[in-house]
């Protein structure tokens, strides 16, 4: 069996890195007049949601999900198939993508934010480069941990992000009555789901018991399905189509930059009754599962607590007597129901940009997600794994629609791995923005590249990024040691293989041609001794440190 890999020697990768961080801020910044780079800049549209793995049609990532908005979108644009997060939670995921900075270069290996992080504090957002570029910036949801409102120039519903409702039973917040022992005990944010009505009558009076909105104790009135107060996804809807409305009575020659963040769905997984009327309990069918998949795995010896993803499946499965398939299909049902709610609120947003032609035509549109969900292979239920479940994430680029002439780009797909960190240099590149990506020369170096070469020509293979897409995996393992880099645990996806290098050199390696579960281990298979030398080397190069 033989195996062609592209491969890039670590030197030459460096050097590219390098080159991109001092010449990426400088692209498209001679022959152009002031009017008309203006007048060139297309407005951009981003819509990040938390928690999203690919779940949705087009990505073709579980059967029965419904996602016809997504789905409409991916068809007037490009998907990247193989988009993977940087780290698989979210505080460290969002302040990578909106400073650029990967987080082995920035040592964001735990949750601090990022206005208090040592090196990230000394870097711009993406925001702020807009705000340097003539953008006008308005905002709303979850965007970033702890938004600081100053980045934008308009912000919405709540500087901090929202997951409600969640319930209040008087005296704490609690998991809905609905949910079993001892899944419930996990607590009111990651150990509930179920129909809003579940919750009961919820009168809206200070200090009586039902929902209340996030982590506060103000009221969320529910008195049935037609008669309650807006989700917070749906009230970040509501603004977007509010703020289109009125953008397009604006002065035209400003563009805008405007970001909409979407919290389901994240946990805990509510939504309204008639999404999980969209799929019956046993109906539903649960994503592949091989019993003994843990057993060439070592994730557990990394994560000696068995982190939260263990817990929470053996949790949920005590909960139904020890039956997986009535278990993981109770909380699937929630997931499914909470992406279709999610994927109305998306439909929401793009219509009323699309009510709008003249904003419209000069748009480009990114829907993405933080990072991804794994709903009980390698029985694990959570984030934060090196798993393609957990890593995985969709990505929708639709370019401006006064250039997308080529009927390649609509419904074009990418199978090249890129991730995250390639957003901030593609807003760069198209939004044409100048300056320094830093406050000062604390901050951290810029990784990524730009992903133009795909948008322009999906089936491009002049591409100047690297073999794969590399996440950090685990920041709990590192939190009370020193930080080294070449110490993390790190998952590496190309189009062929899924290789993983943990933090005590154990590794694991898939060859997703023959395996897209991930179910079989080939890192001891001397077979495959050169591939994992050549994917290691690929990793080292992109750390900058030998592994």
């Amino acid at each position: 069996m033989s195996y062609i890999i592209k491969t890039t020697s670590i030197s030459k990768l460096v050097k590219k890195v390098s080159f991109l961080g001092c010449v990426m801020l400088s692209a498209f910044s001679t022959g152009i007049t002031a009017k008309e780079q203006v007048n060139a800049q297309p407005n951009i549209l981003l819509i990040v949601v938390d928690d999203l793995n690919d779940y949705q049609g087009v990505f073709g990532g579980h059967p029965q999900v419904k996602t016809p908005n997504i789905n409409k979108l991916a068809a007037s644009g490009i998907r990247f198939t193989n988009m993977q997060t940087n780290t698989p939670v979210c505080q460290p995921s969002r302040n990578s993508l909106f400073t650029g900075v990967y987080p082995h270069e920035s040592k964001d290996f735990a949750w601090t934010a990022k206005y208090k992080h040592p090196v990230l504090k000394h870097n711009k957002t993406i925001m702020e480069m807009f705000n340097e570029n003539g953008y006008y910036t308005l905002g709303t949801g979850k965007l970033m941990h702890g938004n600081k409102t100053p980045e934008w120039q308009e912000w919405g519903n709540n500087v901090k992000h929202n997951y409600g409702p969640t319930m209040f039973d008087g005296e704490k917040l609690t998991a809905t009555k609905n949910v079993p022992s001892p899944f419930r005990e996990i607590g009111a944010i990651d150990g509930s789901f179920g129909r809003l009505s579940e919750g009961g009558i919820s009168p809206g009076i200070k200090g009586k018991p039902g929902w209340v909105n996030g982590w506060t104790k103000v009221p969320f009135r529910y008195a049935s399905e037609s008669d309650r107060d807006l989700l917070p996804d749906e009230a970040h809807a509501q603004w977007a189509e509010t703020k289109f409305s009125e953008l397009a009575k604006k002065d035209k020659q400003q563009p805008f930059f405007m970001g909409v963040g979407f919290v389901r769905p994240h946990t805990p997984l509510y939504a309204p009754d008639r999404f999980f009327d969209m799929y019956p309990l046993e109906s539903i069918e649960l994503t592949p599962w091989m019993k003994n998949d843990t057993d060439d795995t070592y994730f557990n010896e990394n994560f000696p607590d068995n982190g939260k993803g263990l817990k929470y499946y053996q949790k949920l499965l005590a909960s139904y007597g020890g039956d997986r398939e009535i278990a993981i299909k109770h909380f699937l049902q929630a997931y499914l129901a909470c992406i279709t709610f999610m994927d109305e609120q998306v439909g929401k947003v793009i219509t009323a940009l699309e009510a709008n032609p003249e904003l419209n035509e000069n748009t480009m549109v990114v829907f993405t997600s933080d990072h991804g969900w794994q709903m009980g292979e390698k029985n694990y239920i959570f984030k934060n794994s090196p798993w393609e479940e957990s890593a995985r994430i969709p990505l929708i680029i639709r370019p401006v629609i006064r250039s997308a002439t080529n009927s390649n780009i609509n419904n074009a797909s990418v199978e090249q791995p890129v991730s995250l960190i390639d957003i901030f240099p593609t807003l760069v590149d198209y939004g044409q923005l100048k300056g320094d990506h830093r406050h000062n020369k604390k901050g951290g170096k810029l990784g990524g590249f730009s992903l133009r070469p795909f948008i322009e020509a999906p089936t491009t293979d002049s591409w100047q990024g690297p073999n794969g897409a590399l996440t950090v995996v685990g920041n709990y393992a590192n939190s009370g040691k020193e930080k080294s880099v070449a110490k993390q645990n790190y998952s590496y996806r190309t189009k062929e293989f899924r290789y993983i290098h943990y933090s005590n050199g154990k590794e694991e390696l898939y060859d997703h041609s023959s395996d897209p579960h991930e179910w079989e281990n080939l890192a001891s298979n001397k077979q495959y001794k050169d591939i994992i030398k050549t994917l290691k080397s690929e990793v080292s190069a992109i750390i900058g440190q030998q592994l």
